[in-house]
């Protein structure tokens, strides 16, 4: 859906810090303060996920964790989609958090897709194709 434009009333403070943000990560106003209601959205909807920087840029995660939401659905999928498979692979987390982990996917299952698509493609063949230099030479160097 394309972008509109819209109207809105902040306070001085808010807007201060909305700047401050958008200046700190090299962005927009707009796309900060887009991505800022974005995430809250989320956050509401699938309580108990947060989102933090990332080599990839923000991520989904699962709160007090610092697990993915990726990590956890891939787990749940590998164990057969079965949540008492999942709560036994994850025995030190709450069953609260992992249902958070699940919500999320529920509600973004596309994000999520394609984070486990590109870690499916990071198979070994594929690294030492794209990182040849991560590969032992022939001395063992």
């Amino acid at each position: 859906m394309p972008a509109r434009a819209r109207g809105i009333r902040l306070g001085d403070v808010l807007e201060r810090e909305i700047e401050r943000e958008a200046e700190w990560r090299g962005k927009s106003w707009s796309a900060t303060t887009a991505e800022l209601l974005t995430e809250a959205i989320r956050m509401r909807r699938a309580p108990g996920v947060i989102f933090a920087d990332g080599q990839m840029g923000r991520r989904a995660l699962v709160s007090g964790t610092g697990l993915e939401v990726w990590e956890i659905v891939a787990t749940w999928k590998e164990g057969g989609c079965s949540f008492q498979a999942l709560r036994e692979d994850h025995e030190w987390l709450s069953e609260a958090q992992l249902r958070a982990a699940l919500s999320y996917y529920e509600l973004y299952p596309e994000e999520i897709d394609a984070r486990l698509e590109r870690e499916r493609r990071w198979a070994p063949e594929t690294v030492r194709k794209e990182l040849p230099f991560s590969r032992l030479s022939e001395s063992g160097r």
